[in-house]
């Protein structure tokens, strides 16, 4: 099976311009910031709820936990909330009032919660309309590993943030590209 496209800055611009003329712009903008911010699957986005992101002083948490039943693995695991993706959040809330703290975070269209394949979905049709080939749900997870990894994060550190037991698992979500080969023989 053919690995997810990895965005260039570029892209997710396009992606969010997109977003912004969907009928749930704030919604889809928030989603796929979780994905390229958070680096969550799209069953994790999905099982999201607000309790998982907002404590109950009402600020968006710095950390949170998905437990065993909202990951892949089964198995629970901390995900990181950065600087930038709780502006992202604060804006999403701000315009999508929920009615309760058990709610799911990102409802669909029928005002239910996502389940992972219509999320996945969700993700196929924003790219679809952006001309994007090759994207998927695992695109934004994939850009955020290998845009870290191009940071000079270390391979161990992202693992735990992907939620991998293993590092060889990780390194396969690596990619690499023309910009950083050019700026790699640069250091030579």
């Amino acid at each position: 099976m053919k690995q997810a496209r990895t965005l260039t800055d570029k892209q997710l611009k396009v992606v969010l311009a997109h977003c912004a003329t969907r009928r749930h712009a704030a919604r889809d903008r928030a989603i796929v910031m979780v994905s390229f911010l958070a680096g969550l699957r799209a069953k994790e986005i999905a099982a999201l709820k607000i309790t998982d992101v907002y404590g109950d002083d009402g600020l968006i948490r710095d950390e949170f936990v998905l437990n065993s039943i909202q990951t892949k693995g089964r198995k629970a695991r901390r995900v990181f909330i950065s600087t930038k993706l709780k502006r992202e959040l604060a804006v999403y809330l701000k315009l999508e009032t929920p009615n309760s703290h058990c709610e799911a975070l990102f409802k669909s269209q029928k005002g239910t919660g996502f389940n992972a394949n219509t999320m996945c979905q969700l993700f196929l049709n924003i790219y679809n309309d952006c001309g994007i080939d090759g994207a998927s749900s695992h695109s934004g997870r994939r850009s955020l590993l290998t845009n870290l990894a191009a940071r000079g994060v270390g391979v161990r550190v992202l693992a735990e943030i992907a939620g991998h037991s293993s590092i060889t698992i990780t390194q396969k979500y690596l990619d690499v590209n023309d910009e950083q080969m050019r700026a790699a023989v640069e250091l030579g």
